[in-house]
């Protein structure tokens, strides 16, 4: 069972103060974590996601695999291949070829001159350049294919740009070295497979998280989202990697030549021409797919562009409006729904949270995971502790109440039976007999002082309510212990004489004072008398003393009465405890009493000492703060008005 969110609690505020603390928490967690998190969940999403049927690759690899290699003597004598490839396709009517193999140095003078012949001879043909070091320490230089391979040829650079943990999720649109730019090698082929025209890029920035910013740009007739940076005058365009099932068709290079009958299968295509044996490490990369080769990626990025199938990234408005969103979602949830509910929808929301990137991926759009995903997590456990913390407090509080009700109805049978049982008995005698003027008198005063005792009772049990429970500020008055202890003595007597005890007091000083409550302070003072003639045999002795030691003044009510172990003496301050002697004595009680006394003596900063043996009697020694002298006030209450 919960109980309702609006008992009881008036600090909305707070609670949204704290989602909002745990907010920019979260924030603060993402901008220190986040770009590592989100590459890990944007690898995880494309492992997982299984696309629609795409339409058929329009990208074909032909591939120097381990069989060419092999065939051709190692990566120095690749070129004739090349060239008898080149050969064998030239009849079939390529879209556009890009060879992704820096062909820089000179090689064997006839085997150079049959590529630079099949070169020449293709259509649409892209080679492939490299920034690399220079001479000069610092310097970067273009390695670009020989001149007679170039003739006619555009140039895609190769380079990579790898992101901080190495993996290549996203290509480098161009590079340039002072006035020499050279667009991607993928890029490259994709405008000359659309009939040419120079790339542009729009300049209508939108920022995005990690410092980078959106833009457009415009090739062959498509309009490709990408992500700029602005710092270091960059621009990036995601790869839309596909399935290992899905792959871009790879032919090998070896087998072609075996088999010239396979060129039919390069007719219409955009022919990648590149190393993907596994031997040649430096051409092979980490992507969210895992190992692939440089070929590969440049097919895949020409794959993203032909078909359409580009990776947006959304702006910081769309991160924080979402994650705002769902934190409100989840303040709601915990402020409004109850019990297990509340607990349930916090865990969908958190699952949700968990899932929104990926809602969003297979919408070919990215979405930071890690922003989410810490607004979720930190703004659950925050409405879930705040959620529980509460109820808590109202359990606790109801709790307190029920036994404040309790108390007071112990209090009622327990304290005032006597003075009601006096004011009864007196009356029916008024009411039923003949009675001397004199003897009514005396039985009128007597309903009139039990009355008076009877109220001034209730008056002292609320006041300790309220003092428990912080509702009332306690009286700040001088109080004389030895007026006090002179009054309790003698209110007590007449109980004593009926049990023939005798009731003794200690001469008490003058200056002996205390500060506080003084209605409160004689009743813990006459409750403990009265317990030690409720549980003192006939024909015993009770003795009451005061006295200041060390700037405390200790009150003590000593007996002859039933005793108690050292068990029975830890517990006799609880609530409704009774000794089993106590109980075994006859005497009526709830054990309430000294319960009131404790919390009496606590809220004037003093404590109770007991000391007590079975059979010898108990000794209760009140001990409280003494006050000076010089600070008693000499107007103080006569103490007949009082009694």
């Amino acid at each position: 069972m919960r109980l309702p969110f609006r008992i009881g609690w008036n600090s909305t505020a707070s609670y949204i103060g704290l989602l909002a603390a745990s907010f920019g928490l979260a924030l603060v967690i993402s901008y220190i974590f986040g770009p590592q998190l989100d590459q890990y969940a944007y690898d995880g999403m494309f492992r997982a996601y299984r696309p629609a049927k795409l339409r058929s690759p329009e990208a074909v690899v032909l591939a120097i695999d381990e069989l060419t290699l092999m065939d051709c003597g190692g990566i120095r004598g690749i070129r004739r291949p090349i060239a008898q490839a080149l050969t064998v396709l030239a009849p079939i009517a390529t879209k556009a070829v890009a060879i992704d193999v820096i062909l820089a140095d000179r090689g064997d003078p006839d085997q150079d001159a049959a590529l630079a012949r099949a070169l020449h001879a293709t259509r649409n043909l892209v080679l492939s350049t490299e920034l690399i070091e220079g001479p000069v320490e610092g310097q970067r230089i273009w390695e670009n294919p020989r001149p007679e391979f170039a003739a006619g040829a555009s140039l895609g650079h190769v380079s990579v740009a790898p992101d901080k943990d190495g993996v290549t999720r996203s290509i480098l649109l161009d590079e340039h070295v002072g006035k020499v730019q050279h667009w991607a090698l993928a890029v490259e082929a994709f405008r000359l497979s659309r009939g040419g025209g120079d790339p542009l890029v729009s300049l209508e920035y939108t920022a995005l998280p990690g410092g980078l910013s959106k833009a457009q740009f415009q090739v062959g007739g498509a309009t490709v989202p990408i992500l700029v940076n602005q710092t270091e005058h960059q621009s990036f365009m995601r790869v839309r990697y596909p399935p290992r099932d899905m792959a871009i068709p790879h032919v090998s290079l070896k087998r072609l030549l075996d088999h010239p009958e396979l060129a039919s299968q390069f007719a219409g295509k955009v022919v990648f021409l590149g190393v993907t044996a596994n031997s040649e490490i430096r051409d092979r990369l980490f992507t969210p797919l895992g190992l692939t080769p440089g070929t590969e990626i440049n097919a895949a990025a020409f794959e993203t562009m032909a078909q359409g199938i580009f990776l947006t990234d959304v702006g910081n408005q769309w991160e924080y409006l979402v994650s705002l969103s769902l934190l409100a979602c989840i303040g709601l949830a915990f402020r409004y729904l109850p019990g297990w509910w509340a607990y349930a929808a916090g865990a969908s929301l958190l699952f949700g949270a968990t899932l929104i990137p990926y809602l969003f991926f297979i919408n070919r759009l990215i979405f930071p995971f890690a922003t989410t995903a810490a607004v979720a997590w930190l703004g659950t456990l925050t409405a879930a502790s705040y959620y529980h913390l509460v109820v808590r407090r109202n359990l606790r509080i109801e709790q307190a109440s029920r036994e404040r009700y309790q108390q007071a109805m112990h209090f009622v049978t327990h304290e005032m039976r006597t003075p009601l049982s006096a004011i009864q008995g007196s009356s029916e005698l008024i009411s039923r007999y003949a009675l001397t003027e004199e003897k009514r008198q005396q039985i009128a005063l007597l309903i009139n002082s039990e009355s008076k005792r009877l109220a001034r009772m209730v008056e002292i049990f609320l006041n300790v309510e309220r003092l428990s429970a912080g509702q009332m500020e306690l009286k700040q008055e001088a109080i004389s212990i030895r007026q006090m202890m002179e009054i309790c003595v003698g209110r007590v007597r007449p109980l004593a004489e009926r049990k023939h005890i005798e009731i003794t007091l200690e001469p008490v000083a003058e200056d002996v004072y205390v500060t506080g409550d003084r209605e409160l302070v004689e009743y813990a003072c006459y409750n403990l008398l009265t317990n030690a003639v409720k549980y003192s045999p006939q024909r015993t002795e009770v003795n009451a003393s005061a006295g200041k030691e060390n700037g405390q003044v200790r009150i003590a009510v000593k007996d002859q009465g039933i005793g108690m172990d050292q068990k029975e003496v830890k517990q006799i301050f609880q609530k409704f405890y009774r000794t089993k002697k106590a109980e075994e004595s006859g005497e009526a009680g709830t054990g309430i009493g000294l319960s009131i006394v404790q919390q009496i003596v606590e809220q004037h900063s003093g404590r109770i000492e007991v000391t007590s043996r079975p059979g010898a009697g108990s000794c209760f020694t009140v001990v409280m703060p003494a006050r000076a002298a010089a600070t008693v006030s000499a107007d103080q209450p006569d103490a007949a008005e009082r009694n």
